[in-house]
């Protein structure tokens, strides 16, 4: 067995020792050992022997795919060259005839190195042990191999102790007692390594194996803690991450701290791991090696993040191929988190094997005590399973083979009493899931408990993650399992599907409970309304079931849903009401964050197809959980604004409450509204100022906003500004307001969005609005950043400063721009195909142009500066931005007010807005000056309505 692992490892093609010692041993021959020459002769050697092995470890790594035999054939080439390294130290350089005792030292390698793997670009962890203390020959002795090692390029790290020394730390600081418990002899004195390896057995870990694995948990679940937690996060960290090579780390030390083995295969035997639990680990280890191998070549540095940057060419080293419905990355990094799921059922395993083991070893009368007080206790109404410390645990170990229906029991009763889950009972959770079958899934018993964990009251899904984390879900509903650890490779989704999905129902569970009030209050308003609540659940579940499809996962989840549903106990209406809802579930946030929802015909068809006050409650509540779900920094209060104005006014049109008033009417009552709010102005001051606004102004403007821009224009013409920004913001918006007053010009939005992407805004929505009298009045909302009101206020008024210097010529975007965004992470690794759609369907006024790109610094300006070129006149832009992908939408007029219904003007518009898109090169638009500031007179051309 030993050879054929030999013979895999191929560790003379990496490098040949004997080679090594005699070409340091002829340096050393022709330059004199200790001489400047030969020191650098032999740097030379040493590092083109280190850069040619690596080399040859990686085309292995391409050729063999064995991750754990790259780490260890780096290994190997490090052992080697530090083993040549000492020899040539204390022979060529420091020489001692008849060395003393304190004249001995042993070269050990600890942590990962010490494991006998390293990955290309880790640290190299040497400890130099010594008898005594430190003598000058020593101190030489390693500083000669460590200066090598760091000329070399490498990084080192680096302790030399005495064997008292090594033991009085170990037993106060439990990351050197880890170090000692992984070391490995390299060279030197091997009395020396035996001597402190005794020592360290019986003085430090003796005794104090439950210590030492209460500490290295609680390490490993604030390094979860630190790393969010889950082990379904995009970008994860193949080190430290949930799920990743740190955690098998944990499980190796523990066993052989705990069960004295120097190999984990050795837990087979110890009954801990079954053979096919070993094999798991071993393929999960090797799996995350090879990840972690690959990443630190293609880098060139010791990068643990498999950020979206890097995972497109570790797909393809991999040699993962595309498949309909999933790209070769998103197949690569959902077999990532099928590993990362792999380590947490170990490390469940192992765990239960352990505290087993620690139950038998207590010692005498305290064992027996402490038995008897912590001895597991029924559970009323069940025979099958005990409370064990607050826990779940089985009465015996053939509870589910006897009715697989316990299965699922075991989780519903975990709920209904608010029990943890004993390891010993996922562990044979994990060992039974073959009793998972077509009948346990059509059981209507199991179907209830199933239904009662989704929708229960108390924590559905910290019950529903656990079931998820030992297999369950995935084998009681296949359709769940198709995307249990599926990514999409982009930014704007942070976790997997299925911990996506999770995520939902915990969103939605804490508004059904009350908890989350402040930040919901129309979600947390209209839930206890909702009269099936049992429905919105299961869609919020099921809404993304059908991810991963070629057809497009909306309709496909629908059909999804009617084939689950009544399996699930659901009535046929029931079932098509979760299929609606799922089918929809975009539609609501979409409607919201890329229409006008001041134009009268955004409401009339989001209206007509909702068709219900049902409908919409329920479809506002899921959309409010799907983007909360979404991760961290996506849901913001404008969104939830955005939201909650829609569906008010679409309650209004259902409840027959829309007003029929012809839109003259209104907007005469809107100036009547405005000329009493104005009562205190002088009479022909205020006939003056009511003079000004044309009727889009007046329909779209809510009074309160019109008299505060009254205010704001008159004390402008008192101070003589041709310019004037005004600034607000508001915390539960997450939105900070812009208006701008300024003389018109038709490049002016071009500007204005160049100026806020200069001064680094994100760009919510834009409002614009012309005078009569020749001026522009726009305002733009831009995404708050900042927690304390003043100083976004100071941000905001930053911003209006910028859109000053540049209106006035100051200052140029395109160079701003380039400033802002250098060292800035792009999105170089994304595609996204630009897409231009007009449509005169969309309102009544107006044409709608919506975009869609990969999103860049400067876009939203660029876009808006070939509308002018294109002679459109832009009354609103919203901007709807998802990860790498920007979608936004315009609506517009010619110049004299008419929607565009020209085909082949339509056509010219749609070709120059690709050409933007795709960043060809446009004549007409590069010829735009620096300054904005318009002559008067210049328009617009915005025609009165």
């Amino acid at each position: 067995m030993q050879k054929h692992v030999d013979d895999r490892l191929r560790l003379d093609e990496i490098v040949d020792p004997a080679v090594l010692r005699a070409s340091f041993n002829a340096i050393a021959e022709k330059h004199g050992g200790a001489s400047s020459e030969a020191r650098q002769e032999l740097l030379a050697e040493a590092k083109r022997v280190n850069i040619e092995g690596r080399a040859r470890a990686r085309a292995m790594l391409s050729e063999d795919g064995g991750g754990t035999l790259c780490a260890q054939r780096i290994c190997h080439l490090q052992d080697v060259i530090t083993d040549a390294l000492y020899d040539y130290a204390s022979i060529h350089v420091y020489r001692v005839e008849n060395p003393l005792v304190s004249e001995h030292m042993t070269v050990t390698a600890v942590g990962g190195y010490g494991r006998g793997t390293l990955a290309p670009g880790s640290d190299i962890d040497l400890l130099f042990v010594l008898p005594y203390k430190k003598t000058p020959w020593t101190e030489q002795v390693v500083e000669w191999i460590l200066y090598i090692l760091w000329d070399m390029g490498l990084k080192v790290g680096h302790a030399t102790r005495n064997v008292d020394e090594c033991i009085r730390l170990s037993r106060s600081d439990m990351t050197i007692r880890t170090a000692i418990l992984e070391a490995r002899f390299l060279c030197g004195a091997q009395a020396l390594f035996d001597d402190l390896s005794e020592r360290f057995e019986k003085e430090v870990v003796e005794g104090t194996g439950p210590e030492f694995i209460a500490a290295k948990l609680h390490e490993r679940d604030e390094r979860h803690r630190k790393a969010g937690d889950t082990r379904y996060l995009v970008e994860p960290n193949v080190k430290e991450g949930k799920g990743g090579l740190r955690d098998l780390n944990t499980l190796f030390w523990i066993a052989k701290y705990f069960y004295h083995i120097r190999d984990t295969k050795e837990l087979v035997g110890l009954g801990v791991l079954s053979r096919r639990e070993f094999n798991l680990f071993e393929k999960a280890e090797d799996f995350l090696w090879a990840v972690r191998c690959h990443m630190h070549f293609l880098t060139g540095k010791s990068e643990e993040r498999l950020s979206f940057d890097i995972q497109r060419d570790i797909a393809a080293g991999l040699g993962y191929q595309d498949h309909p419905g999933l790209s070769a990355v998103e197949r690569f990094m959902k077999h990532y988190f099928l590993v990362a799921k792999d380590v947490g059922d170990l490390t469940r395993i192992f765990c239960a094997g352990l505290e087993d083991q620690q139950a038998k070893q207590a010692p005498g009368l305290t064992g027996a005590i402490s038995r008897f007080a912590n001895r597991p206790r029924k559970i009323p109404g069940t025979l099958d399973f005990l409370e064990d410390k607050g826990r779940i645990n089985l009465a015996d170990a053939d509870v589910f083979k006897r009715d697989p229906v316990n299965i699922i029991r075991l989780f519903h009763l975990a709920d209904i009493r608010g029990l943890e889950f004993h390891p010993d009972a996922l562990k044979r959770v994990t060992r039974s899931l073959r009793l998972i079958n077509a009948d346990l899934r059509n059981d209507e018993e199991a179907n209830r408990l199933f239904m009662s964990i989704l929708t229960s009251r108390r924590t559905p899904a910290i019950i529903l993650r656990r079931m998820n984390e030992a297999g369950v879900l995935g084998k009681f509903m296949p359709e769940f399992g198709k995307i249990v650890a599926m990514m999409q490779f982009n930014m704007y989704h942070h976790y997997t599907v299925d911990e996506h999905l999770i995520r939902t129902v915990s969103v939605l569970s804490g508004i059904d409970k009350g908890e989350d009030s402040r930040e919901h209050p129309l979600a947390s308003k209209l839930f206890p309304g909702i009269e099936e609540r049992e429905v919105l659940y299961v869609a919020a579940f099921l809404h993304d079931i059908a991810k991963g499809r070629p057809e497009d996962h909306s309709i496909a989840g629908a059909k999804v849903a009617r084939k689950v549903c009544p399996r699930l106990g659901l009535s046929a209406n029931q079932t098509e009401l979760v299929a609606w809802l799922i089918e929809e579930h975009l539609t609501m946030s979409m409607v919201a964050q890329s229409r006008d929802l001041n134009d009268r015909k955004t409401i009339t068809d989001f209206a007509e197809k909702v068709r219900s006050l049902e409908r919409l409650k329920m479809l506002l509540v899921l959309s409010v959980c799907d983007i909360r779900a979404v991760g961290p920094g996506v849901w913001n209060g404008w969104k939830g604004q955005l939201l909650r104005t829609l569906y008010y006014e679409t309650e209004l049109m259902l409840s027959g409450g829309f007003s029929e008033v012809s839109r003259k009417q209104r907007a005469a009552q809107s100036l009547e509204a405005l000329s009493e709010g104005l009562a205190d102005w002088d009479e022909a001051e205020r006939a003056s100022y009511l003079k000004l606004h044309y009727e889009p102004y007046l329909l779209a403007v809510p009074i309160e906003e019109q008299l505060r821009h009254a205010h704001f224009i008159r004390d402008a013409d008192k101070d003589g500004k041709r310019l004037a920004t005004m600034v607000r913001t508001n915390a539960f918006h997450a939105i900070t307001e812009i208006t701008l007053l300024s003389p018109d010009h038709p490049r002016l939005l071009s500007v204005v969005t160049g100026a806020c992407a200069a001064a680094g805004a994100n760009i919510a929505d834009a409002q614009v609005f012309t005078t009569s009298d020749g001026r522009a009045l726009d305002t733009i909302l831009i995404n708050r950043e900042l927690p304390d009101d003043e100083d976004e206020l100071r941000r905001a008024a930053s911003i209006g400063r910028m859109i000053e210097d540049v209106l006035a010529g100051k200052a140029h975007i395109p160079e701003v721009i380039a400033r802002k965004t250098r060292g800035k992470r792009k999105n170089r690794h994304f595609t996204v195909k630009p897409q231009v759609n007009l449509s005169n369907a969309l309102s009544n006024k107006f044409t709608v142009i919506e975009i869609e790109c990969l999103d860049r610094s400067g876009l939203l300006s660029e876009v808006a500066s070939v509308l002018s070129d294109l002679s459109l006149d832009i009354a609103s832009a919203h901007i709807t931005t998802f990860g790498e992908k920007v979608v936004d939408t315009f609506y517009v007029r010619d110049l004299v007010g008419q929607k565009i219904t020209n085909e082949n003007r339509q056509n010219n518009i749609a070709a120059r807005l690709k050409a933007v898109l795709a960043k060809e090169e446009d004549e007409v638009r590069d010829r735009m000056p620096p300054g904005m500031i318009a002559p008067h007179g210049t328009r617009r051309g915005r025609a009165p309505a």
